[in-house]
């Protein structure tokens, strides 16, 4: 007995899915969940499961973090994405997060049937059309991160920022850097203006966030 566990947030589409598994009597649904904290929940009491069948926009927890989450703590559960979305972000992050299939939910009973076996067989199961797109993504990969923003600080505001990520304050930075406090806060002054940010922690953030100082 094959045992699947669903996530799936649309009361319809949940129905779909299940009707196009019953057609098969070895397997077995044995957690629907509406999303990815509900179904890690699940997990956590049984993870007796085989296959799980993934939906990508969920609330809470969305099924690329999802797929991520259970490639690292459950790495002998096979994923397949079932979604509607095949845009090359989504198809991308989901294989990058260990997702081991990906089907769009129009895909037939049979099909769907046979890419579980296929997939628990150590293949790779993918509607056409998005195998085409993860061929080409493996070509020419992508990059999806967050543009970083062009933001040209001097060493010493560099360093007067790490001094402040780490919680002191104006009097310890100079005491640190062999400056005045005034000309702690004539920096601070132009990182606040180079940055656009009203404070420490914005600065701090920003700065992190675009790479300038470690996190």
């Amino acid at each position: 007995m094959i045992k699947i566990a669903i996530a799936e947030d649309n009361n319809f589409l949940m129905k779909t899915i299940l009707d196009k598994l019953s057609f098969f009597e070895e397997l077995e649904v044995k957690i629907t969940a509406f999303n990815g904290v509900e179904l890690l929940e699940k997990l956590e009491k049984d993870s007796n499961i085989h296959m799980i069948l993934m939906d990508i926009e969920m609330p809470k927890m969305n099924g690329i973090e999802t797929v991520q989450k259970v490639s690292q703590k459950y790495p002998q559960i096979k994923v397949i994405m079932l979604t509607v979305f095949d845009d090359d972000e989504s198809i991308f992050k989901a294989v990058q997060s260990g997702a081991n299939g990906y089907f769009l939910k129009e895909v037939d009973p049979n099909t769907l049937y046979q890419g579980i076996l296929d997939t628990l067989d150590g293949g790779a199961a993918m509607t056409p059309s998005v195998a085409l797109k993860a061929l080409k993504l493996l070509r020419n990969p992508p990059k999806f991160e967050e543009p970083v923003e062009e933001i040209s600080l001097t060493n010493r505001e560099i360093e007067i920022l790490e001094q402040i990520s780490k919680g002191l304050n104006y009097n310890q930075i100079g005491d640190n850097l062999f400056i005045s406090p005034k000309t702690v806060r004539k920096h601070i002054e132009n990182i606040y203006q180079k940055l656009q940010v009203h404070s420490k922690l914005e600065a701090v953030q920003k700065a992190i966030k675009n790479r300038i100082i470690e996190g």
